[in-house]
């Protein structure tokens, strides 16, 4: 696991679970509203103006740094040391020493674009370039640049932001990444991003004092946080936030309240500069899965805490992809069809509005181990009249997919068909059978990564081998070398000579296994060739046509 996995981890992403039901933002009868004058001043809200233009930044120098290095790294090329110093009333010639503060202006620092990265993406995601206009689908590991919009439809994405921060973008929504900077080495960003519509939720980095800045603007209201744990979604008219770890600064365009976690917020443009606060739904006390499951389904359980309705919300650990939402009314759910790996399970009760409160959280590891199934029909040696046999089996563990695999040799070397991968316990192959022998056996797979075959089982197609049809031949000397066409279900050939086209006078007859004879003629003397498939079925078989062959 990465440490940005593991910092994912250890904060919950709780307001992840906030996805699902967000954007039913219906209206109803406001329960434990709070005024702005009161939302300004919550127990325990932390400050979060941002930095005004001109300020300075506080940079403690480090052990054996100096000024030249601190400008190259750090300046704009028009900045000097000389000039920092004297910003600092310092004389161009003082010692500076490890743990000696300077303060840096904003303006001075070297600024550069920082893109984001798609950690995951499910469904139908795309992203717009802020250089040609153009639309292409979003994939894992494609660089986000500031000015690109990211629109998802079915589909829902996961971002990585250059300082750590993650963005998961639920389905219906646009997002707009106005300004990815980053302050050199300062460690300090300047995020800014547009939720045109649809929602979001975030994990924000802790930001450094001073410049740093991440904010999060709709269409009727603006978010500003310093390392927290958040949702948002807008519609035409409404904005609404969850915040469930931290503080965001929230509300309408120059009216912000500090919002505490275990509340939500919303602007309506119908109540222009209000902000309705109240307080989010409990966590649900529920109980604790085993850390590592070797068997699905696995029931997870609650305890009811007086919702009607309960969201559970299922993420990858190491990528952050959201792999499943699911609202119930009753207080189990059973985890089922899940790969090998780690897995951050959420439920949280959701209120009248459908907005999702404080999330219950555990990670949960899934080590599934396939066994072979038991093979039911068709039996070992049995004659099929039917092209496309069905085949069954019976499974010997849970939660896995199989697929049907034929092979004209018991090692399986070469495969001839399949059956596509589902939980079924039947299948037909992908294509028709020729006549002939044939070996099958069901592969099981587990976890995405664990796989079991059955024991293979012989069985026949009944009907006639095709005729073997002469591709080519080559006259070396007195010698010619014939080549013919494979057929699949074949375990040799029958090679015949003859002094005519009737093959009444046969000169030579032999089996040969490959698919390529050499033979001796008499000069002058016209031959004739003809071949058929042999097969240890009880098959009948053709001769394909004859060829004649002549040697001066």
């Amino acid at each position: 696991m990465t440490a940005k996995s593991a910092s994912w981890n250890r904060s919950r992403v709780a307001t992840l679970t906030l996805l699902g039901g967000l954007l039913m933002l219906a209206a109803g009868p406001l329960l434990a509203e709070w005024s702005i004058a009161r939302g300004s001043n919550v127990q325990g809200a932390a400050t979060a103006a941002q930095a005004p233009r001109g300020t300075d930044w506080l940079y403690t120098l480090k052990a054996g740094e100096q000024l030249d290095t601190l400008v190259s790294e750090l300046l704009k090329e028009r900045y000097t040391g000389r000039q920092l110093m004297r910003h600092n009333q310092l004389t161009p010639d003082a010692r500076l020493a490890q743990g000696d503060t300077l303060r840096i202006p904003l303006a001075w620092l070297k600024q550069q674009p920082d893109p984001a990265r798609a950690l995951a993406v499910s469904g139908n995601v795309g992203v717009v370039s802020a250089s040609d206009g153009r639309q292409r689908p979003l994939s894992v590991n494609s660089l986000i640049r500031a000015g690109d919009e990211i629109v998802t439809r079915n589909g829902n994405a996961t971002v990585e932001l250059a300082d750590g921060s993650v963005i998961r973008i639920s389905p219906n929504s646009r997002l707009i990444f106005n300004k990815l900077t980053q302050y050199g080495k300062a460690g300090m960003v300047d995020i800014r991003l547009r939720l045109d519509h649809g929602g979001i939720s975030t994990q924000v980095e802790p930001l450094l004092e001073g410049g740093a800045r991440f904010e999060v603007e709709t269409p009727s209201a603006v978010a500003a946080v310093r390392g927290t744990v958040f949702a948002m979604q807008s519609r035409p008219g409404m904005t609404a936030l969850q915040v469930t770890e931290g503080t965001v600064t929230f509300g309408p365009h120059g009216q912000p309240q500090n919002i505490p976690a275990g509340y939500s917020a919303s602007v309506d443009s119908a109540s222009p500069g209000q902000v309705q606060i109240r307080r989010l739904p409990p966590a649900p006390q529920a109980e604790s899965l085993p850390s590592s499951l070797q068997s699905l389904p696995a029931e997870l359980r609650w305890a009811d805490n007086g919702a009607s309705r309960y969201q559970v919300d299922v993420f990858d650990t190491d990528s952050g992809e959201w792999l499943k939402s699911t609202t119930v009314s009753q207080t189990t759910y059973n985890l089922d069809y899940l790969d090998n790996g780690s897995y951050d399970i959420q439920v949280a009760a959701l209120d009248a509005r459908g907005i999702a409160g404080m999330p219950a959280s555990q990670t949960v590891d899934i080590d599934l181990q396939a066994r072979a199934a038991q093979l039911l029909s068709p039996e070992t040696g049995t004659a099929i009249d039917d092209d496309m046999p069905e085949f069954s089996w019976q499974y010997r563990g849970n939660n896995e997919v199989a697929r049907v695999e034929i092979s004209g040799s018991k090692d399986f070397s070469n495969l001839i068909a399949t059956s596509e991968w589902a939980p079924d316990s039947s299948a037909l192959a992908n294509k028709p059978l020729r006549p002939g022998q044939y070996y099958w056996r069901v592969v099981t797979e587990a976890g995405g990564n664990s796989v079991a075959s059955s024991d293979a089982r012989q069985f026949v197609i009944n009907g006639t081998l095709p005729p073997v049809r002469i591709l080519s031949v080559n006259y070396i000397d007195s010698q010619v070398r014939i080549f013919w066409q494979s057929v699949d279900t074949a375990t040799g050939y029958l090679l015949q000579l003859a002094e005519g086209p009737e093959f009444r006078n046969i000169v030579k007859e032999a089996s040969v296994d490959d698919t390529t004879a050499a033979l001796r003629l008499i000069p002058g003397r016209r031959y004739f060739v003809r071949l058929k498939a042999l097969s240890d079925g009880p098959l009948a078989s053709r001769w394909g046509p004859g060829r004649e062959l002549f040697i001066e």
